[in-house]
C-alpha cells in the first residue's frame, strides 16, 4: 500500500522545523550570528549552504585542538597573545575571539589578544570596521608581512600561540619562523598549497637521478608536486622539533571537506630534551642531504629557545 504524500501546507513547516534544527545543530549556543552573516557564513536569512557547512566546521574543528592552549595559557586570569598569521577575512581570529571570549567565558573577566596579520589591506581595514562594529576589543589587525611583523613594536616581544590557516606555499616557512623569533609556546598549522620544495627537487632531477635511486619518487612531475608537499610538512616537523616543540600531526577533518586536510600542532614543553632535539636536528641534516635539498637548509633553519640556563656558546647551528 502506497504512503499517501503530506499535503502541501505542511512543507513549509517541516522545512522551517529542518532549518530550526540546521541552526541548533552547527551554530553553538550564545554564538555570534551576527558576525557569521558578516563572514557570509551564513545567509542573511540566517542559513548555512553546503559550501559554508564546510568551512564553518572546519574553523569549529580547529577550535576544538586550540581551545585547551588558550585555557593553558590564560591560566589563573594570565593575559596571553595569540598570533594569527595569512588571517585574510579572519574567519579564525573572529570565530576564535566569539567562541572563547564571548561563549566559553561569558560573563568572566578574560585577559587575553588575538591579532590578525595579513598583508592585504583593504582585508585588514574591513577586519577592523567589523571588530569595532561587533565590539570585540581583545582585536587588533597589523598590515603587515610576516617579516615585518617579527619586528614590529606592535607586537609583544614573546607570543604564546601562532596560527596559519590555509597559509600558502613558504607562508606556513614564514609562520613557523616568526613562532621561533618570538618563543611561541604552541603553533597551529594547517598548510596549503607548496611548492618551493618541489621546484627544487626538478631543478636536481638530473643530479639526484645519478645519485640515488629514490629520484624516482620525484621523477615525474605529478609525483615531483606530491612528494614535494609531503616532504615539505616532514622538514617542518623536524624543525620544529629540532628547535625544541614536541609535534603532533594529525587530520583537520574528513577528507570529503578539503583536501589541504594536515594540522601541525607543536609545543614547547617546560624542561626541554635536549637529546630528542640534537637527534632531530641531525635527522634533518640527513633528509636535505639526502634529497639534494641543501640550498633549501636556510629555511628550515633550526633555532634552540633560549632560558636562563642556556649558554649560547653551546649552541649548534
Amino acid at each position: 500500500m502506497q504512503t499517501p504524500r503530506p499535503p502541501r501546507a505542511a512543507r513549509p513547516a517541516r522545512q522551517a522545523s529542518a532549518l530550526a534544527a540546521q541552526v541548533i545543530e552547527e551554530i553553538r549556543p550564545g554564538q555570534s550570528i551576527e558576525l557569521l552573516k558578516e563572514l557570509h557564513i551564513l545567509t542573511r536569512e540566517g542559513r548555512l549552504n553546503q559550501d559554508t557547512r564546510r568551512k564553518l566546521k572546519q574553523v569549529h574543528h580547529l577550535y576544538q585542538f586550540i581551545a585547551p592552549l588558550l585555557e593553558e595559557v590564560s591560566a589563573n586570569g594570565r593575559s596571553f597573545t595569540l598570533a594569527d598569521h595569512g588571517a585574510g577575512k579572519s574567519y579564525l581570529g573572529f570565530i576564535l575571539y566569539d567562541l572563547f571570549f564571548n561563549v566559553a567565558h561569558c560573563g568572566q573577566e578574560m585577559a587575553g589578544h588575538i591579532h590578525g596579520i595579513e598583508t592585504r589591506t583593504e582585508l585588514v581595514e574591513k577586519s577592523r570596521a567589523l571588530a569595532a562594529r561587533l565590539g570585540f576589543v581583545r582585536m587588533s589587525f597589523l598590515n603587515l608581512s610576516v617579516r615585518q611583523a617579527t619586528a614590529s613594536a606592535e607586537l609583544p616581544p614573546t607570543v604564546d600561540i601562532v596560527t596559519a590557516l590555509h597559509a600558502c606555499d613558504t607562508a606556513t616557512d614564514d609562520a613557523i619562523a616568526f613562532g621561533l623569533a618570538k618563543q611561541a609556546r604552541h603553533m597551529v598549522l594547517v598548510p596549503c598549497c607548496q611548492a618551493e620544495v618541489a621546484g627544487v627537487l626538478k631543478r636536481n632531477r638530473a643530479f639526484s637521478s645519478a645519485r640515488t635511486p629514490l629520484a624516482e619518487l620525484w621523477r615525474r612531475p605529478l609525483h615531483a608536486r606530491e612528494f614535494g608537499s609531503q616532504i615539505t610538512n616532514v622538514l617542518r616537523c623536524l624543525q620544529l622539533e629540532a628547535s625544541g616543540y614536541q609535534v603532533t600531526v594529525t587530520e583537520l577533518v574528513g577528507w570529503e571537506h578539503s583536501m589541504k586536510n594536515e594540522l601541525i600542532l607543536a609545543s614547547r614543553p617546560a624542561s626541554p630534551d635536549q637529546a630528542k632535539e640534537h637527534a632531530a636536528r641531525a635527522r634533518l641534516r640527513q633528509v636535505l642531504a639526502e634529497l639534494g635539498l641543501d640550498e633549501l637548509t636556510t629555511r628550515f633553519a633550526v633555532h634552540e629557545m633560549q632560558s636562563p640556563d642556556t649558554n649560547p656558546a653551546n649552541s649548534i647551528n
